[in-house]
């Protein structure tokens, strides 16, 4: 379905005289205790799968009691959904390419207050609740920190009130599933639909159509004005599927829509029948590719065009829908600014901006300057990267061939602000126009997303205090000159339900015992612990805690990797997205260190530490993928080393996901924030753990500076070079072999790396990693900071020996992180950027 009906609105029904949507809304029996739970998972069973309970899987097991939480979240939708519609509030549209939203059942349970009843029917019906539970397979729907933030803020938008719907695409395939050969990253298929979905529901009557490549051609209308039509396109349909998003305390449902690309038509039947049967379906293929992985390889030009066809799919969908709703209850272009925000996440979504144009100027028949009006105030623009080369950019000539129409408006938005704008503000500048324009020049041309996100933003803004003032210095220092008012902050958060209630049940209730229960929907109650942090049995308390969450790590650990470690060693644990800026290269040589002195002194001092790796590399980032490599044969070598006597060992466990974060960060003691100073954005790895106790080291870079601020520098281990100092060393020459020459350890570790000693019989295997560092000039700066960076890891050994020390520490970083609960960050955007406001559903059935 097209949304080609110009400016007409729909027909609205409305409900009888005296009575609202919300109160027609019909309210089932739809009991939420444990008798009325375990007959709603059986009549699952025995109506939607067609299964006894004597001969039902696990997973059957599971679909079913899935499908009967989902029954009591979606009328809680319902009625949520009848009220916005009845009270026409104003709504926020968050546009994301990705949502890595891990498993949804225990989520779903705790938020909707369904947990307590769920687990005791099906124990009742001689189940194992966490065994059924286990059955999930996290959503493919995302890969980094980005896609988890985007679903820990559709989490806390439920939560407050606030009206919202997430847009994204419906991934048949996610990133990829994990595999280690040889030490070797290899990627596979990772088909999390496998076992169907409960959690969504496919809406047909929503579905869109999205054009693609064909020309512009420029006609006289019945007034005697040119008009643009977009002519001889490949037409594609948007399929969307539905997630409810339950809020905490279960009252507001809001929801993700997921597009899925289909053909707009299925086959050519006269092919088939003709016995052309590949060719037949070859439409079919070819328009279900472009939803059919998240993030392709984009180093081939097919790759490209691949990323951009998805951007421009789920934007294209998406914008289409806002329309649609907002036609079914206003009749005037005035109000589209009152009542709707869209938020670009980064920009993947940034192509929405001429899409919107092109809709309001061709499809809606609105002026330049009424459709303009309408982007600005309608769009803004969230940036999440402090690295240049990662804002992205896409050729003239592959926009040109794509979306032709498109970039005929792009042009003709840059032309319009630098001539109005920048010349305004820099007269006869040149070179500032150069600086500031959409279109880089250069073969070929390239048209700069996020530079078109800004100017078509009302706000931007950073993740993190440090982000946003080196944005507003650096890389968009022009743009804070010409707009002073528009790039503001926002520090990033994680929502408290998934990360602390969900999963660490065991230091949930001991907070609940201590602060009440009212926490997870207010973060900084959890300031009273440090009222206990000198109390002796209560460290008692929160270090048992630790341990069994450590030991219930340590079994995971030898199941899944058949290595044995020891829950009173140190957990030092890194988890993250594999790249050079983050810096696992840098632990990998702490770690070489600490093994180098082991064997040249058996009685070396240092508390046992177990050094714990989740990561995944781009499957076109060769280095990435090579210090993985790295990691993994070093491990082998230590790991059977007896000489170490159980002093070190290295685990990372294949395939790391949100499941997997899930169990690592309720048990890590130490958390390594280490990347280089001045490039990471925000960070939120480091939220989750120090809400769980870990200790932090790290660098003074993205949310840390506000971590330290929060706990105090005596319960975090700073170290390595400033942002200034960054800057400094950069503009002073910066030689690795400076400090190569001069450190005598250092050296040692790095030439041991260069040798055959951990893959026997393959010279050079890390070639590309110690290339990095010295020849390829260390970009990164790892061995300026490895000096500072051993000195920090000899004070976390210190503090660890002393458990007292440690334990108080720990309750503190717990104590004092309430900041970073996402539920404060959006209460930001929705005051400071959408002009949101909460809307109680009411009372949910019961």
């Amino acid at each position: 379905m097209s949304t080609n009906s110009k400016t007409k609105t729909l027909s609205k029904k409305k409900a009888a005289p005296g009575r609202t949507a919300a109160d027609t809304h019909v309210r089932f029996n739809i009991g939420t205790d444990k008798e009325t739970m375990k007959a709603s998972i059986l009549n699952h069973l025995h109506y939607t799968l067609a299964r006894h309970p004597e001969s039902a899987s696990k997973d059957e097991w599971w679909t079913a009691t899935s499908l009967a939480v989902r029954d009591r979240i979606l009328d809680r939708f319902m009625r949520t959904q009848a009220v916005h519609h009845e009270k026409k509030v104003r709504r926020a549209y968050y546009l994301s390419l990705e949502y890595l939203m891990g498993r949804l059942l225990i989520n779903n349970l705790h938020n909707s207050g369904l947990y307590a009843s769920t687990r005791e029917a099906l124990g009742e019906l001689d189940q194992d609740f966490d065994m059924i539970a286990d059955e999930e397979l996290d959503m493919g729907l995302g890969n980094g920190g980005l896609g988890r933030l985007a679903s820990c803020f559709l989490d806390s938008l439920a939560t407050l009130d606030l009206p919202a719907i997430g847009y994204g695409i419906h991934y048949e395939f996610g990133l990829f599933r994990q595999e280690f050969r040889n030490g070797f990253q290899v990627e596979h298929p990772d088909a999390w639909q496998e076992k169907g979905c409960p959690w969504e529901i496919m809406r047909p009557n929503f579905a869109q159509e999205v054009k693609l490549y064909g020309r512009v051609e420029h006609r006289m209308d019945d007034k005697g004005k040119f008009r643009p039509e977009w002519v001889d396109c490949r037409t594609l349909e948007g399929m969307p599927f539905d997630v409810a998003i339950v809020g905490y305390g279960g009252e507001t449902v809001n929801f993700l829509r997921l597009w899925e690309s289909r053909a707009s038509q299925e086959f050519d039947f006269d092919v088939f029948n003709a016995g052309g049967y590949v060719e037949a379906v070859r439409e079919k293929a070819m328009g279900e590719t472009i939803s059919k992985v998240l993030y392709p390889n984009d180093n081939t030009e097919s790759g490209k065009e691949l990323r951009l066809a998805q951007q421009y799919f789920f934007v294209s969908c998406s914008l289409q829908d806002i329309i649609r709703r907002f036609q079914e209850s206003h009749d005037s272009w005035d109000e589209f600014e009152k009542f709707n925000s869209i938020q670009l996440n980064d920009t993947h979504p940034a192509v929405a901006v001429p899409e919107l144009m092109r809709l309001l100027l061709d499809e809606h028949l609105l002026d330049w300057d009424k459709a303009w009006s309408i982007v600005r105030g309608t769009f803004n623009y969230t940036n999440h990267t402090l690295l240049p080369e990662a804002l992205e950019k896409w050729s003239v000539p592959l926009f040109e061939r794509m979306l032709p129409r498109h970039l005929e408006i792009i042009y003709e938005i840059n032309a319009r602000y630098l001539e109005h704008e920048v010349a305004a503000m820099w007269p006869d500048d040149d070179q500032k126009k150069a600086e500031l324009s959409i279109i880089e020049e250069g073969q070929p041309q390239m048209i700069r997303m996020a530079y078109l996100s800004i100017v078509a933003s009302g706000k931007v803004n950073g993740v993190a205090a440090l982000h946003t003032q080196l944005l507003k210095k650096h890389i968009f220092a022009n743009f804070h000159a010409l707009y002073p008012e528009k790039i503001v902050n926002m520090t990033n958060g994680i929502t408290p339900r998934r990360w602390l209630l969900a999963c660490n049940p065991g230091l949930s209730d001991l907070i609940s015992e201590k602060v009440g229960d009212d926490w997870p929907k207010d973060l900084t109650k959890l300031q009273k612990l440090a009222d206990f942090a000198d109390d002796a049995d209560f460290q008692q308390r929160y270090m048992d805690v630790k341990r069994a969450n450590k030991l219930a790590f340590a079994e995971f650990v030898q199941e899944t990797c058949g290595v044995e470690i020891s829950p009173d060693a140190l957990f030092d644990v890194q988890i993250k997205r594999l790249h050079e800026y983050k810096r696992q290269h840098l632990n990998l040589l702490h770690i070489l260190t600490h093994y180098r002195r082991l064997l040249n002194d058996a009685n070396y001092d240092m508390p046992p530490r177990v050094f714990i790796f989740g990561a995944k590399a781009a499957p076109g980032y060769a280095l990435a993928k090579n210090i993985i490599r790295a990691i993994n044969k070093v491990a082998e070598k230590v790991n059977h080393d007896p000489r170490v006597n159980g002093k070190i060992k290295i685990v990372f466990p294949e395939n790391y996901r949100v499941t997997m974060a899930e169990r690592m960060i309720p048990a890590a003691d130490l958390s390594e924030q280490i990347s280089t100073a001045g490039k990471e954005a925000s960070g939120t790895g480091n939220m989750k753990l120090a809400l769980n106790g870990a200790l932090t080291v790290g660098t003074l870079d993205g949310a840390n500076v506000e971590i330290q601020e929060e706990v105090g520098e005596e319960n975090i281990f700073i170290f390595g070079k400033t942002v200034d100092e960054v800057e400094a060393t950069r503009e002073q020459g910066y030689n690795p072999y400076d400090y190569y020459n001069s450190n005598w350890e250092l050296k040692a570790v790095i030439d041991w790396l260069q040798s055959d000693f951990f893959t026997p019989g393959e010279e050079h295997a890390f070639e590309p990693l110690v290339s990095s560092l010295l020849q390829g000039g260390d970009p990164y700066l790892v061995l300026a900071d490895y000096a500072d960076y051993i000195r920090a890891q000899e004070e976390v050994d210190k503090a660890f020996k002393d458990k007292q020390r440690w334990a108080r520490m720990a309750i503190l970083n717990t104590a004092r992180v309430g900041k970073f609960s996402s539920d404060r960050t959006i209460s930001q955007y929705a005051e400071q950027i959408w002009k949101l406001k909460p809307v109680k559903v009411g009372a949910s059935a019961s």
